[in-house]
């Protein structure tokens, strides 16, 4: 079925120039694989874009750019489609599909990266890894770069390293007028900053270019413990943090255990909690550390593997596979409180959902202090993050998953500290930090229209 005057609005010379050159399928509400592509990792969001473009070259991307504003709609951008709070796609708007586009090279001498704007984490984690190269990113490998980075990006190495965002050297944009720009430092340096940890709806991003690290086996430690030692060894946790190595990271998180035989027999089928912890396997100090961490409270079980930075990568992909029902609250903490911990083990045994799960991270590290580029991502020196991950199947159970996630944040209010992690934010929250006006000037410098303006958005200045 092709595009016609009736199906859009804007003019028919808009439409024309939209159809002239595009390489990329465009797909209307009525077009077969319409519906394949608008569905996203997100369950929850069931919405229908006026016009998926998907994209085959940066060319592609500046065309939707410019029908979308000639047409007076707005523009959304789906690179991996991973966001909890769905904002690759929105009723109405024109989904510029990036996820044809997801071609990674890499130089190592100059230990770069460049990777197109729908670029996987597990394609940059591929193309990094024959070269024993990495860029510090989250941990599930269908996660999206594009919108992973520009909200800032934790995963196993940023302790080490800093965040995703801190390694963004150069952006091939398409900004809302429709033009191109290579931005640097140098070049569009406000704009730079932005894109570092400001939520990301300033132009599209074609490309990014990447800082690589280099990266050597690493040791991946498991305990598992029961609910009623879970208060001790979080105050174990909490006694241990500040004096970790930068290497060291650790990963908490209450969840009902599954069936398989890894699993002690106590356990199976009941909320837990699991502490995981990752440094690198050639390193004595952080080794020992991890040791005696998980040595403070005996285990019920234990496991223990010496892997590449690519093998740690894949472990958690099929943990959250794409139209399952999610939702997420989140909250940073500047301590591990005896409150605290009392009202995250009440939390996980209220837990209505075996799917669902309480994970708890320590932070800082070189996250503080980042790479030295300019960011605009907050909350740098938070202690803790502590988020509530509400994932079900049935939407009859919408309403119970949300209020549990809701009503474990509101529980730790006394505890938090100022702000949440951008991309956990849900879509009825504003995920830019509150009150930034700087943000909103470079707003109004780049897309005074506010053509991107989709679920999340910076509003401009004027």
């Amino acid at each position: 079925m092709g595009i016609t005057d009736a199906d859009l609005p804007g003019s028919a010379a808009a439409l024309d120039e939209l159809r002239s050159g595009f390489e990329g399928p465009l797909l209307l509400p009525a077009d077969e694989g319409y519906d394949e592509v608008r569905a996203i990792w997100n369950g929850m969001h069931d919405r229908r874009p006026a016009l998926i473009a998907r994209c085959r070259s940066t060319a592609d991307i500046a065309a939707a750019v410019r029908f979308a504003r000639a047409a007076g709609l707005p523009a959304t951008v789906r690179g991996g489609g991973h966001n909890v709070a769905g904002t690759a796609v929105d009723d109405d708007a024109v989904m510029i599909d990036l996820s044809l586009l997801r071609t990674v090279t890499v130089d190592p001498q100059a230990r770069l990266a460049r990777a197109e704007g729908g670029s996987l984490l597990k394609d940059v984690d591929t193309a990094t890894a024959a070269h024993g190269l990495a860029c510090p990113a989250g941990v599930v490998g269908h996660t999206g770069l594009g919108g992973l980075a520009l909200g800032g990006g934790y995963g196993w190495l940023t302790r080490k390293w800093g965040l995703t965002c801190d390694h963004i050297v150069q952006a091939e944009l398409v900004l809302a007028d429709g033009s191109v720009v290579q931005a640097t430092d140098e070049s569009h340096p406000d704009l730079m900053r932005a894109l570092r940890g400001g939520i990301g709806n300033f132009a599209v991003v074609a490309a990014f270019t990447l800082e690589l690290r280099p990266v050597g086996p690493l040791s991946y430690r498991s305990a598992l413990y029961p609910m009623e030692d879970a208060p001790a060894v979080l105050r174990a946790f909490r006694s241990f943090t500040e004096k970790q190595s930068d290497d060291l990271r650790v990963f908490g998180a209450f969840q009902e255990l599954g069936h398989d035989e890894s699993v002690p027999a106590a356990l199976r089928g009941r909320q837990a909690l699991d502490l995981a912890v990752v440094c690198s396997a050639d390193d004595p100090e952080s080794l020992a550390q991890s040791a005696q961490l998980l040595d403070a409270v005996p285990a019920a079980g234990y496991f223990e593997q010496t892997m590449s930075y690519y093998e740690l990568q894949a472990r958690l992909d099929a943990s959250g596979p794409a139209g399952r029902r999610y939702f997420t609250k989140t909250c940073y903490l500047a301590d591990l409180a005896d409150g605290t911990i009392e009202q995250l083990v009440e939390a996980a045994r209220r837990n209505p959902s075996r799917l669902s799960s309480i994970d708890v991270e320590f932070l800082r590290g070189a996250i503080t202090e980042g790479t030295g580029r300019p960011s605009a991502f907050p909350h740098r020196d938070a202690a803790y993050l502590c988020t509530a991950w509400a994932a079900w199947l049935d939407p009859e159970q919408d309403e119970a998953n949300v209020a549990w996630s809701r009503g474990t944040m509101a529980a730790l209010s006394p505890w938090q500290t100022a702000g949440s992690y951008g991309n956990y934010v849900p879509e009825d929250e504003s995920a830019a930090p509150a009150g930034d006006a700087w943000l909103a000037e470079v707003k109004e410098r780049y897309d005074p229209e506010n053509l991107f303006r989709g679920r999340r958005n910076v509003v401009p200045a004027v």
